[in-house]
Formats: C-alpha cells, sequence, structure tokens
C-alpha cells in the first residue's frame, strides 16, 4: 500500500480505501463486511467511509461491529461519517440538513454506531442551501473543540461555497474544511480536475473520491445488459441505473464500452485501469473503493502496481475513448 497526506494535513491515508456505501447493511451480510475489512486492513487500507444515510444507519452499525471485533487499533486506522440526509427513513425537519442542531446529533449518532469515541473524518454530505454556511462551519468547528472531530469537510459542494466555508472559518478563527469528497472516474472529470483546481494549493484542500468505476459502469459488466444480481439490477435501485447510464443516448454507458473494450484490447481489466487512472491524479489522497466480495478487492487492489506502470501515451488514448 501506498500512503498520501490529507491535503495539507499530517494524516496519512491509504492511496486507496474502502466505503460502505451500497453495499454495507443492503446487498452484503455482516460475515461478508467482516471479511471484507479484515481483507482492506490486510493489505493496508488505513481509511474506511460511511455515512449517517447508507442503509439509514445500518452501514454504519455494521462497519462498527466489524471493526470491534477485528480488534482494529483505534490508532491505526481513520474512519469517516457523513451528515444531511438524515439516518431516519423519513427524517423530520430537525433530523436533517446542515444546522447546528443536527451536526451535533448526527455526530454523536455515528460515534455510537461506528463505536469509536471521535471521528477522524466528518463531511458535510451535500450543500443544506436551508442553513447558513456560516452556522454549518462554527458547528463543525464546535466537534473539532470537543475532540469529537478532528478533520471536517464537504461533499459535491461548489467551489464558491468552499471557499467561502473556507473564508468564514479564517476570519473567526475557526476550523476550515480539509477536504472534499466528489464522484471522480474516467467518465465524470470537469469537477475535480477544473472547477476544484484552484482550491488544492489556495486552501490545501484532500479530495477522497468516490465512484472510480462509475458504479460498476467502467467494468464492462454492464456493456449489453444489466444482470440482475448486479447493483445496479437490485430492486430498490432504478434511481441509480438511471443516474449511472447517463439520458437517453446513454452516453456513457457509449463512453464506458468503449473504455473496457480498449482496456481488454491492451491486456488490462478495465476495473483495475480506471482505478489507476485515478490514482494518476496528485490531488487525489485516496480513491475509495466499494466491493461485495473479497476477490472483488483484492482484484482492484492490483491497481496500485498498475498506475506506474502504464505508458503515458496509453492512458491518452484512455481518455480519448472516454470523452
Amino acid at each position: 500500500m501506498r500512503y498520501r497526506r490529507l491535503g495539507s494535513t499530517g494524516l496519512q491515508v491509504s492511496a486507496l480505501s474502502f466505503g460502505a456505501w451500497l453495499t454495507f447493511g443492503q446487498q452484503i451480510g455482516r460475515d461478508a463486511a467482516r471479511e471484507l475489512i479484515a481483507e482492506a486492513w490486510d493489505n493496508g487500507i488505513n481509511f474506511f467511509d460511511n455515512a449517517e444515510v447508507y442503509a439509514q444507519g445500518e452501514a454504519e452499525r455494521v462497519m462498527g461491529d466489524v471493526i470491534a471485533d477485528l480488534r482494529l487499533p483505534r490508532d491505526g486506522f481513520a474512519v469517516s461519517s457523513k451528515v444531511m440526509f438524515g439516518a431516519a427513513h423519513d427524517p423530520r425537519p430537525m433530523q436533517k440538513g446542515l444546522s447546528r442542531k443536527h451536526v451535533r446529533d448526527a455526530c454523536d449518532a455515528a460515534l455510537s454506531r461506528l463505536r469509536v469515541d471521535y471521528l477522524d473524518l466528518f463531511f458535510c454530505h451535500r450543500p443544506d442551501p436551508d442553513t447558513p454556511i456560516e452556522e454549518t462551519v462554527r458547528a463543525m468547528d464546535d466537534l473539532i473543540r470537543q475532540g469529537k472531530v478532528l478533520y471536517w469537510g464537504t461533499s459535491e459542494w461548489a467551489a464558491g461555497q468552499i471557499r467561502e466555508a473556507a473564508k468564514i472559518a479564517r476570519h473567526h478563527g475557526l476550523s476550515a474544511p480539509s477536504m472534499e469528497q466528489p464522484q471522480y472516474n474516467i467518465l465524470h472529470r470537469q469537477r475535480v480536475e477544473l472547477e476544484y483546481a484552484p482550491l488544492y494549493a489556495e486552501l490545501g484542500l484532500g479530495a477522497t473520491t468516490w465512484s472510480p468505476l462509475a458504479s460498476g459502469l467502467l467494468t464492462g459488466k454492464y456493456n449489453e445488459a444489466v444482470p440482475q444480481d448486479a447493483r445496479l439490477g437490485l430492486e430498490g435501485h432504478g434511481w441509480l441505473q438511471r443516474t449511472v447510464m447517463g439520458g437517453e443516448d446513454n452516453n456513457r454507458l457509449i463512453r464506458a464500452r468503449r473504455f473496457s473494450a480498449l482496456a481488454q484490447e491492451l491486456g488490462h481489466v478495465p476495473a483495475v485501469l480506471a482505478i489507476a487512472w485515478c490514482l494518476r491524479n496528485p490531488h487525489v489522497s485516496t480513491v475509495i473503493l466499494g466491493a461485495s466480495r473479497s476477490e472483488q478487492l483484492r482484484q482492484n487492489l492490483q491497481a496500485l502496481a498498475l498506475a506506474d506502470t502504464v505508458e503515458e501515451s496509453v492512458w491518452r488514448r484512455l481518455e480519448a475513448v472516454a470523452s
């Protein structure tokens, strides 16, 4: 495993990390979750990502139970949560958003579910149009001063909103956002590579990116049809299938087909190559992997070695066919 600083902080996170979105508490059971966390840890992964809304809190409960069962040393790993959408199936007004109240309540609930005394990373899962950014910055600063959170950040915020949060923090002597968690893959590049470009140096922002495989689209398994046992084919995931596949012209699927075809022509597993492509970006602190089977995770970890062996001309070809 290789380790990278989380932006300008001193925290060293594994270049590949592991997340629980759509798997823990939904797609897989506790035994499979335990096997995956153990596999990740044994391969040097030290950052485990989660959120209050994942399986309405069940993903955090499963992860916390598994980490405690494996007796991972608390000083050896980082765990995150995210606040915005709430953990209830139908949250009431105070059970969601980025108000001071919900930020505090969500943190306490995540600590309980994850069975830890503090969160290493705490993300504002999306912007909240109903809460002033200053209120959220102050709420996060409170949690840091109380020792409940070490670093706070955002997920899918506009660059202007992140910059405003940092300006407020600097003006009042508060803790500023340290990281952003955006989607990033060869089909979805603009926000990380263009919109956030000034923020890496200006704010010392670190990126903990999600969906390196575009929810499986870049593996090639959806090239012909959607298998019923695959993530996009699961009951209740129709919204995800529509989002991932793109509009009526299926442009994302067409681009993904071209990518996987070229990857296979080059003799590489498309999924591994797609993850390796993400690792090439020096502003990416860690690429969050998702997996439902240990063999899948082991295969994806091969991206670490592959990232340094592919020639620049090949990366340009891959970007061209995926554009």
